[in-house]
């Protein structure tokens, strides 16, 4: 298929399906979004874009050279097939008790949900037995019986595609336990679907739901490979703690964590619940990121506290058994660094972005060969970047720029750059502070602290970025994290916790309606949390899960995210800021 646009002063609608892995099966032809290459264009000045996808889509418009009253404006918009997960994949229940099953589906437009029980169509009968919640992403069943027994299956449709996926659910009585039951009681409760939380006193294994304690990690407990111990004293701080800065899950299979003042970081296997392996870094490890599309460790080492030589390490093939290892790469005087996250649509990211000391540019590395292969000046807008995200709708990166005084007034708003060409777009309207993305790339959320203001843009499927909504808050957010609504699909519920009071925002994105939840007790102040990022953090259990944690300077709050309430707290947990959830998918 081949796509050809001419005409005069118009504006046409261009609609194309993203091309999957492969020989490219068309290319499309069409008038240019930006400042393209030279190669990108044929000998009429049409423009070529071969393996179309979703940082594609937007305006492109085409000026005639001598002639510039004369345009052309071509909207591209990219549709995407459904993909699909479902959660959990096999369950065992008794009879009596309520069973759900959950099905999360993305693409473009959004997918329609329906689902079936061993092949034939499920229709929700008018009771409490059955029912469908938030557009079909959760089939509820009241009170299940024996013949509830079966596979279900969701399909996920939109107008380019369809995908499915089965849940299986067995019911029967506990004595009556098949292999499926035992899998999912003792195997999928016990290791699965836990927050991992670094404390002063070691690491914490906790199970949500119950809020039980599952295993206590003490700080003398030796690791595996080397028998030292996971805390050892450390030469001027008394008296023996643990102290950590930075955690990532591994494929959920192991957790990295960083030990700044042991110049190391430990590896956990989440399945024996033991840390395994101390990993050697350059001097205070700070900060760490998974590049799951290479299955690699990124790691920011200071140098010393006073940040005087600062390194990008990397670890290859994190999720591998084996004896791991520190790469250097050759970026010195490294700030901060950025690598996109990847989603159910995009599913392999090859470029990160390194910020140097006081630098007016972003450094655009290839994640596989860890070699810049690009340097994007920030120059002409005096902007020294503090923090990156991205949204693969229209692919836009925001980046937050540093004050030039303390001034908070003096903030500079932030700036777009284009992924596609890697051109400086100009300021993100007057918006200050740092972005944060939702999963799907449909919003962006910034806690405007110059304003006092939640400022929520939005991206639409002909790639048009716009301002939604505002929030007056007095809410100085700390950490930010998105979850999935309980009563729409494709929506999210966005949580704010305060970092310098005890209040907590939940707001929803579609409606704008927020709440507050108040007394989660004071955060850790920000001098004694010296490692950048936020002083208290809120992470959530996953895509399916409902609860979150955030914490307090000496205990641990779980919260409710359905109900918008605390579920319980956890005492006796100081200095608990480093907190990894390890999940299912």
């Amino acid at each position: 298929m081949c796509l050809v646009i001419k005409g005069a002063s118009s504006t046409h609608l261009h609609t194309v399906s993203p091309l999957r892995t492969g020989t490219p099966l068309f290319s499309v032809l069409i008038l240019p979004k930006s400042l393209l290459k030279p190669q990108d264009f044929g000998d009429d000045g049409s423009l070529y874009i071969t393996k179309v996808t979703t940082i594609h889509m937007g305006n492109y418009s085409c000026h005639a050279y001598g002639y510039e009253e004369l345009c052309q404006t071509h909207v591209l918009q990219v549709n995407v097939p459904p993909v699909i997960l479902v959660y959990p994949e096999t369950q065992a229940q008794e009879p009596g008790v309520s069973a759900s099953l959950h099905c999360h589906a993305d693409g473009i437009p959004d997918p329609k949900i329906l689902w079936l029980k061993n092949g034939m169509d499920l229709q929700p009968r008018p009771s409490k037995q059955l029912s469908l919640i938030a557009n079909g992403s959760e089939l509820l069943i009241g009170s299940v019986r024996y013949e509830d027994t079966g596979a279900y299956t969701c399909i996920a449709k939109n107008e380019v595609g369809v995908d499915e996926d089965i849940s299986s659910l067995f019911v029967e009585d506990s004595a009556r336990k098949t292999l499926a039951n035992i899998l999912w009681r003792e195997e999928g409760l016990s290791v699965g679907n836990m927050f991992y939380v670094f404390s002063d006193e070691g690491i914490t294994v906790l199970q949500p739901s119950e809020c039980e304690i599952r295993k206590h990690i003490e700080r003398t407990e030796r690791i595996v490979a080397s028998y030292e111990e996971m805390c050892p004293k450390s030469e001027g701080v008394s008296p023996q703690h643990c102290l950590w800065s930075s955690a990532v899950s591994v494929r959920d299979k192991y957790i990295y964590v960083t030990q700044p003042l042991q110049k190391r970081l430990l590896v956990i296997d989440t399945q024996a619940q033991k840390v395994v392996q101390a990993v050697e870094t350059d001097p205070f490890p700070v900060k760490l990121l998974y590049d799951k599309s290479h299955d690699q460790v990124w790691v920011l080492c200071w140098g010393s506290m006073q940040k005087s030589q600062p390194t990008l390490q990397v670890i290859p093939q994190a999720s591998v058994g084996e004896v791991h290892h520190t790469l250097r790469t050759p970026f010195q005087r490294v700030d901060d660094f950025f690598i996109p996250p990847t989603n159910l649509i995009i599913t392999h990211v090859r470029f990160g972005f390194a910020f140097l000391k006081s630098e007016p540019a972003v450094h655009k590395i290839d994640l596989e060969t860890f070699h810049r292969v690009k340097t994007i000046s920030l120059k002409n807008y005096s902007c020294v970047p503090v923090s990156m995200a991205y949204t693969h709708l229209s692919g836009f990166y925001f980046i937050q720029c540093q004050s030039q005084s303390r001034d908070p007034s003096s903030a500079q708003p932030q700036l777009l750059i284009d992924s596609v060409t890697d051109t400086v777009i100009g300021p993100n309207l007057n918006i200050t502070g740092q972005p944060y993305v939702s999963p799907n790339g449909r919003y962006i959320v910034t806690p405007d602290q110059q304003r006092g203001k939640l400022r929520v843009q939005t991206v639409s499927f002909q790639g048009v970025l716009g301002l939604s909504w505002e929030l007056d808050t007095t809410l100085l957010v700390s950490d930010l994290v998105f979850q999935p609504s309980f009563t729409e699909s494709n929506q999210y519920t966005v949580v704010a916790a305060s970092g310098s009071g005890m209040d907590l925002l939940f707001s929803d994105l579609a409606s704008g309606h927020s709440e507050v939840l108040r007394s989660l007790k004071e955060p850790l102040s920000p001098h004694t949390w010296p490692w950048g990022g936020p002083n208290r953090v809120v992470v959530s259990s996953g895509l399916f899960g409902q609860y979150l944690v955030t914490p307090s300077a000496e205990s641990l709050f779980v919260l409710n995210g359905k109900q918008k309430t605390p579920h319980c707290e956890v005492s006796d947990i100081k200095r608990g800021n480093t907190v990894v959830w390890v999940g299912e998918v």
